[in-house]
């Protein structure tokens, strides 16, 4: 995910993206824990995209 796509989004946006990307990370690590999961980055890459949502959103919240 891009960082301008999420500077485009509305707070509210951000927030819901960032519980769907929380659900998927939890998703992901039971897969993994299974030894169920294909791409053991995704979890690394999902971590980054969750902290990009959350970056961007304090930022738009302190108004920059």
């Amino acid at each position: 995910m891009k960082p301008a796509e999420i500077r485009d989004m509305t707070l509210e946006e951000m927030k819901t993206k960032e519980a769907e990307l929380s659900k998927e990370l939890f998703n992901l690590r039971m897969r993994h824990t299974t030894n169920q999961l294909e791409n053991p980055l995704s979890l690394r890459t999902l971590r980054r995209n969750i902290a990009r949502v959350k970056t961007l959103r304090a930022e738009k919240e302190r108004g920059k």
